[in-house]
């Protein structure tokens, strides 16, 4: 996979063509979305009746039906876009973010929401790290001050946990196993954009996931399937807004956005996560984590594409 070196920095190549600007803005609403709809599911996890591995599939599972409903939408009211099925990135991605749901959702269970998804949206990180091993992508400056406003802020929202504890090392140590699969994820899913629409792809991704995910929920948990009404709900919820709704929002944007700025937007999970947490559980936001939350966003706009 090993590529000749080259500059890869926060511009967005549509806008260096002078492409409209609508689609961009689309990307960024898109990612936005993508992120809030991504928060929730760590709450949503802790309220499931069932272990984390059968969350894990029920959540891929139940939202393959809106996704090809989506992907055969989209490809009848465009004949001619590309669909390539099951292309090398998109299995990638299905394996990467069979990786990213396996270790996450284990995280949530052994340690904090706010440390679960900090660790967690560490995927700029990996993208930069795994871009420039893999292939050979040079990071601009913008992007790597950026990407250090934002750890800096991510810090912040999780400083008082952050001190060794014994009963959530584990948790944080699988977190950061989540941060480098979800790495992996937004490279390999920014592979695949190219050659086929983003409803395919998730749907293809899931189909993946949600087949592996089965087998280890199956062989691993007592029980898979939900015990109440309220239980399915849960995972209702995380089937049609964490899954259906961020992950293909994850897709769209990525075709419409440069990689790295993506996973970078993705910080904002961070917060809204730390906010559901406060809401649901009790998990106070004190005054020095709403000051990383505005620094996550300073970061991101000083890492934002710009026009030539």
């Amino acid at each position: 996979m090993s590529q000749p070196d080259t500059e890869y920095d926060m511009r967005s190549p549509s806008l260096e063509e002078g492409a409209d600007a609508k689609g961009f803005l689309l990307g960024v609403v898109a990612m936005l979305l993508a992120a809030l709809a991504m928060s929730i599911s760590p709450s949503l996890v802790r309220l499931a009746d069932v272990g984390p591995f059968a969350s894990a599939f029920w959540r891929v599972f139940l939202a393959l039906p809106i996704l090809w409903v989506w992907m055969r939408y989209g490809e009848a009211a465009e004949p001619r876009a590309p669909r390539a099925s099951f292309t090398l990135p998109t299995i990638l991605a299905g394996l990467a973010f069979t990786g990213d749901l396996f270790f996450w959702h284990l995280s949530i269970m052994r340690t904090t929401i706010a440390n679960a998804t900090f660790f967690a949206t560490m995927a700029p990180l990996w993208v930069v790290i795994f871009g420039w091993l893999l292939l050979r992508q040079r990071v601009g400056r913008t992007t790597l001050l950026g990407l250090l406003v934002c750890l800096a802020g991510g810090t912040a929202l999780v400083v008082q946990s952050l001190a060794f504890n014994p009963d959530r090392a584990v948790g944080d140590a699988l977190a950061i196993i989540t941060g480098a699969f979800f790495g992996l994820y937004f490279l390999a899913v920014g592979a695949a954009r190219p050659g086929t629409n983003a409803a395919r792809v998730t749907f293809e991704l899931s189909v993946i996931t949600a087949t592996i995910l089965f087998l280890v929920a199956f062989f691993f948990e007592p029980r898979i399937l939900p015990q109440s009404i309220s239980g399915w709900c849960v995972l209702l919820a995380l089937g049609l807004i964490s899954h259906a709704g961020g992950q293909g929002l994850l897709s769209i944007a990525l075709g419409r956005l440069p990689t790295v700025f993506s996973s970078l937007v993705i910080f904002l999970e961070s917060i809204a996560a730390a906010l559901f947490a406060w809401f649901l559980f009790g998990e106070n936001v004190t005054l020095l984590q709403a000051l990383g939350g505005i620094v996550i966003v300073a970061g991101i706009w000083i890492a934002r594409p710009r026009t030539p």
